[in-house]
């Protein structure tokens, strides 16, 4: 069960609270990352795709390297040209953009679940550039997808990450998810267990 309820109109999630921003993007200072930088969480444009192109390519490298057999991975990379995130971008409302002083750091794509069930939003990716992880950016992409979620009224919350992807699954157990499925993926021959993590 959610331990917040999310007021109505524009919100973003600071320092463990939501807040109201009267603009149509969430903009908000980052004290944490050592000085005062502006931040802000927006739907993808068409413009932003170069940069969608190198965080997709640097984040999925660190976090699969080792996981997915090289070859595969950097197929699934390539496949994701410029053209095809500002088809992405031109799509609809699913695709988020971290922006941090400018430069675009982490994205997050999100919409009705894939699969039949209890939970009927999902978060289908959600990645930061490695220059900004570990600074607590994910936690706002993350709240901002929910947000989005709740806006469109699909309830129940569930996000699919690879076992051995430690990253993702420590991240998704300390906002709070709860695993409740796996499945077996296979990839160039190798099998790959997923983790379904789920928040009520």
């Amino acid at each position: 069960m959610r331990s917040k309820t999310r007021p109505h109109g524009r919100v973003f999630w600071f320092m463990g609270r939501f807040c109201h921003s009267g603009r149509a993007e969430a903009r908000y200072s980052r004290v944490m990352l050592g000085s005062t930088t502006d931040v802000s969480i927006r739907r993808a444009r068409a413009a932003d795709a170069g940069a969608l192109v190198d965080i997709y390519r640097d984040s999925w490298r660190l976090a699969y390297r080792g996981i997915i057999p090289h070859l595969h991975l950097e197929m699934m990379i390539q496949r994701r040209g410029i053209e095809w995130w500002r088809s992405a971008a031109r799509s609809g409302e699913g695709l988020l953009v971290l922006d941090v002083a400018g430069t675009l750091a982490g994205y997050a794509t999100h919409g009705t679940a894939r699969t039949k069930g209890p939970y009927r939003g999902e978060i289908y990716e959600l990645y930061l550039a490695p220059t900004h992880q570990g600074l607590g950016l994910g936690e706002h992409l993350f709240e901002a997808c929910r947000h989005r979620l709740d806006q469109r009224r699909l309830p129940g919350l569930i996000v699919w990450a690879l076992v051995d992807n430690s990253a993702a699954t420590s991240f998704y157990w300390r906002r709070g998810g709860r695993p409740v499925a796996s499945t077996v993926d296979r990839i160039g021959g190798t099998h790959l267990e997923k983790v379904a993590f789920a928040w009520d």
